[in-house]
């Protein structure tokens, strides 16, 4: 690790501190596995709207399983692309249920094997509930760790690998919770709070106003 990434790390650890925080609600891995399926081109704050009926509606895997498509669509509609979402969710629900004896899985293999679990997800899923150092790449992710000069890849998956090896493991998952926090409040996509950013002078992308997708 070098010292411009330790200070970096320093520094959002004293900004936000180093507590592990998900931002989307859920009690179990399952309905987390859920919740991060629709959080797709959706914000945390919809989806948590929805999943608080959505849980209650559907309170067992049984029950997503065997679910009316066209009604689970109508359910989920407000998270968007909700056709494929709902489709989804019944073939993962399905699989968890056929395959795995309704226990969501901490392998990665098996975690993209399920229907709409792609790496993203996966790695949701394996910092969250099994606590295994991973690194989520979500849109705050890609763009911050661009700007910050820490990848110029734009595929996710590409970038999960460099951050992998530019960053220390204990700070895998602190990583995506501590940029989701700063992208949303200083590093936001299309007009960046420069003058209030505590990390301007390891920005490589200063100033920008637009999205750097």
């Amino acid at each position: 690790m070098t010292n411009r990434t330790k200070e970096i790390l320093e520094l959002l650890d004293q900004r936000y501190g180093t507590e592990y925080i998900c931002y989307l609600n859920y009690e179990t891995p399952w309905q987390l596995l859920i919740a991060t399926m629709l959080s797709a081109q959706c914000t945390d704050a919809r989806v948590n709207i929805v999943t608080k009926k959505l849980f209650k509606k559907y309170d067992t895997l049984e029950k997503f399983a065997n679910a009316d498509l066209q009604e689970l669509e109508q359910d989920i509609k407000s998270t968007g692309f909700y056709h494929n979402k709902a489709k989804n969710i019944i073939a993962c629900t399905r699989a968890l249920l056929d395959n795995h004896q309704g226990i969501v899985p901490n392998d990665l293999g098996a975690l993209t094997a399920l229907a709409g679990v792609g790496r993203k997800t996966a790695n949701v899923i394996r910092g969250n509930i099994f606590h295994e150092p991973s690194v989520v790449v979500d849109t705050h992710v890609k763009r911050i760790s661009r700007r910050l000069g820490f990848t110029k890849e734009e595929d996710p998956e590409k970038i999960e690998y460099e951050l992998m090896k530019k960053l220390p493991k204990d700070h895998w998952i602190l990583w995506n919770i501590h940029i989701i926090t700063f992208g949303r409040t200083i590093c936001t996509a299309r007009n960046p709070k420069c003058q209030e950013c505590f990390l301007t002078k390891f920005c490589k992308g200063q100033g920008q106003k637009k999205d750097d997708k």
